[in-house]
């Protein structure tokens, strides 16, 4: 772990009241509690909660398959054998 400069830190205020854009810190304090950390920590759970779901967590592909992707795939895949997938969830009758 590496040793934070003045550089990696950034100066954070609480609000004065709760809002669905901000905390006060008796929030921050009382989240942390129940958590079992520091008000830092705290906040940097949340961050982390936030970055899970909003962030795209994967690398964005090319874009949509080329023709000559597609025809690969579609001579990759057996030709002539008709597969059915059973359920036992579904009552589903096959031919």
């Amino acid at each position: 772990m590496t040793t934070p400069t003045m550089t990696d830190q950034i100066a954070f205020r609480y609000h004065a009241t709760d809002s669905a854009t901000g905390v006060t810190r008796e929030t921050a304090k009382r989240l942390a509690e129940l958590l079992g950390v520091d008000e830092t920590e705290a906040i940097h759970q949340a961050l982390r909660d936030l970055a899970t779901r909003l962030l795209p967590q994967y690398d964005a592909d090319d874009g949509p398959l080329t023709d000559e992707q597609m025809r690969d795939i579609a001579n990759a895949v057996p030709q002539g054998v008709k597969r059915y997938v059973r359920s036992s969830l579904f009552d589903i009758k096959t031919p």
